[in-house]
């Protein structure tokens, strides 16, 4: 399972013409998952995402994490192209993303989680063209990657 995480001022994805979800302060996630990924990597990634420190402190160090930002949410919007490769050719190959049903299951649980612990959540429209549009607060952009 793989996510980029930007830290934003506001944000929001719209489908198919239509607002989906909006947030102001807080963080989107783009995110991927791959064939092998299950339960346990969703919960794993979920747990990192929320506890990432990205946020400044009083001294304008990055040492809070989104549960001691009062108000901030998370926008979550699905993103198999995240699993593709390009290392051959031009064409990227997606043979390592998860098939829809399955990625909509754990793209599912990772959001749960995420409201599990007690934070705001918004969503896109899983399987269908998106528009994000954010402003990247920093800007502060971090992969992560649960390795699977």
């Amino acid at each position: 399972m793989k996510a980029v995480v930007q830290r934003v001022s506001r944000a929001e994805v719209r489908s198919q013409g239509r607002l989906a979800g909006r947030i102001g302060p807080g963080a989107v996630v783009l995110l991927g998952v791959a064939r092998e990924d299950g339960e346990a990597e969703a919960v794993q990634l979920a747990d990192k995402t929320a506890q990432l420190r990205i946020f400044d402190d009083d001294a304008g160090r990055m040492n809070r994490s989104m549960a001691e930002v009062p108000g901030a949410r998370f926008l979550v919007v699905s993103q198999f192209t995240l699993l593709g490769d390009a290392q051959k050719g031009n064409r990227p190959s997606y043979i390592r993303a998860a098939p829809p049903e399955r990625a909509e299951a754990l793209y599912g649980r990772f959001v749960a989680r995420l409201r599990e612990r007690g934070f705001g959540v918004e969503t896109g429209v899983f399987r269908t063209m998106m528009e994000v549009e954010l402003v990247n607060d920093g800007p502060v952009t971090l992969i992560l990657d649960t390795g699977t």
